[in-house]
């Protein structure tokens, strides 16, 4: 059990040394994303899951040498637009959690989200102008 007796399906701390020596945690439930800081003054965040837009994964030398590595979260949240979570163990297994859980909770919730390509706007744009110096050929 979690904060608000939440059901959490995985939890960590971020490591100094591979070791889970800090008071910041994170914690994944079936809807949402938690992160839990500090020791007297605590500052709770959550990002909901059917919100997260970008998953990454970074593993430097010293977090590959202890095991543990970075997962950045991009999302629409307007408090927490990217969170990123640190030094935890196995993280790989961790971003493909993150992935299935962010899946199910789109599909239980009928999200459905546009992706808009600059790069595709652009050829389009491209295919117009070509299209009106065809036109400027015809006219003469």
């Amino acid at each position: 059990m979690g904060f608000n007796g939440e059901q959490f399906i995985w939890k960590d701390r971020k490591r100094y040394l591979g070791l889970p020596l800090s008071f910041t945690r994170y914690a994944i439930s079936d809807d949402r994303l938690f992160l839990s800081q500090g020791f007297l003054n605590i500052k709770d965040d959550e990002i909901l899951l059917y919100r997260v837009r970008d998953l990454s994964l970074s593993r430097s030398l010293g977090q590959r040498i202890f095991g543990v590595g970075t997962i950045v979260v991009t999302s629409s949240d307007k408090t927490l637009p990217i969170l990123e979570i640190k030094n935890i163990k196995d993280p790989a297994t961790v971003k493909e959690l993150i992935h299935s859980q962010v899946e199910e909770m789109k599909i239980r919730r009928r999200v459905r989200v546009n992706e808009i390509s600059t790069c595709h706007d652009d050829f389009d744009n491209e295919q117009d102008d070509s299209d009106d110096d065809q036109d400027d050929d015809d006219d003469i």
